[in-house]
């Protein structure tokens, strides 16, 4: 299944599909034969998923626009397929495809699981080389450092690692995850057990963001990009469709500010599209909206009001510097 319902239920309890295409592309090239080299490779996104967003702003923050093109899928998509028809003739304009199924399909082991973005396609074969979200953000920081730009920040500290994995993990499970536990939920008893769980890891995200501006040390971290693209779809999204509605982000004062901070610092707030986010999930997810109605709000511009978590300290790119504006082509519409 190509939409980020990708997966199966297991006692009515949504499971996601975790088989995801193993292979790293690396400094070294090793293990797999897929070294980093400016121009080989394209990020396929959409801008409305979420896992898709985390290596949007990843390339972003670490400046490796130039070493690593992207190709943007538009927000709605058929059972098979993301499909790239917001470039003119449908067509990916460097791989001159329509659809990313026919990437994936380029591969020699047949895979099966399902068309997800991101994906890596490296443009001298046309093939996916790999779809592993979590492991694309952490190659981005480690791997391809010689692409960096001048002042980019270290998004994946090693003295940090086993706390931001530990962080992460529990975000992943519980909230990035736990939204779609609710929302494709099959019986009451699963959306409650999933409901439960996504309020309470965002109570205690709460507690613990309230003394500390970042998630884990005082700059931001591969765990802060990870928790922010799941806030960032909760109001728009999340709170309604997916049925996630014991309070709104607005209404929780601590994540609310910290989400406005990471919104308000470059490489995020100009990554989010709210327009092409409720596109996809309201267009797309129609066992759960099927009249495909898209809400006009909500009220977005409240997203740039001040937020405060300047005194708590803390240095978002702790010794390097802001990215500069994104290029023309990759700007996402302002509030």
């Amino acid at each position: 299944m190509a939409e980020e319902k990708q997966g199966a239920y297991v006692e009515d309890e949504f499971r996601r599909d975790t088989r995801y295409i193993p292979t790293r592309i690396t400094a070294d090239g090793q293990p797999d034969g897929f070294a980093a080299e400016a121009g080989r490779y394209r990020l396929v996104v959409s801008r409305a998923c979420p896992w898709a967003n985390r290596t949007v702003i990843s390339r972003r923050l670490l400046g490796l626009e130039g070493a690593i093109s992207m190709g943007i899928c538009g927000p709605i998509h058929d059972a098979d397929s993301w499909t790239f028809d917001l470039d003119p003739g449908g067509v990916d304009p460097v791989l001159g495809i329509p659809r990313l199924k026919d990437a994936y399909e380029a591969r020699p082991d047949g895979y099966k699981p399902g068309v997800t973005v991101p994906a890596i396609v490296d443009t001298t074969t046309g093939q996916v080389v790999t779809n592993d979200f979590r492991q694309i953000t952490e190659d981005f920081a480690t791997q391809w450092t010689a692409f960096h730009r001048e002042g980019a920040p270290d998004l994946y500290p090693e003295a940090l690692r086993a706390e931001i994995d530990e962080v992460q993990q529990l975000v992943y499970d519980d909230v990035n995850n736990g939204v779609y536990r609710c929302g494709f939920a099959g019986k009451q008893d699963s959306y409650d057990r999933a409901y439960d769980r996504l309020f309470g890891r965002l109570d205690w995200l709460s507690e613990r963001l309230s003394t500390r501006r970042y998630l884990v040390g005082d700059t931001i971290t591969e765990a802060d990009i990870r928790l922010f693209t799941t806030l960032a779809r909760f109001d728009a999204v999340y709170h309604g469709h997916f049925k996630c509605n014991r309070s709104k982000l607005t209404e929780m004062p601590v994540l609310w500010a910290y989400a406005r901070d990471l919104f308000q610092t470059p490489g995020f707030g100009d990554t989010t599209d709210f327009d092409q986010i409720k596109a996809h999930y309201y267009g797309t997810h129609l066992d759960i909206n099927p009249t495909g109605v898209i809400p006009k709000g909500p009220d977005n511009s409240s997203w740039l009001t001040p937020h405060g978590r300047e005194e708590l300290g803390g240095r978002p790119f702790g010794d390097g510097t802001p990215p500069g504006p994104p290029p023309e082509a990759e700007r996402v519409p302002e509030l």
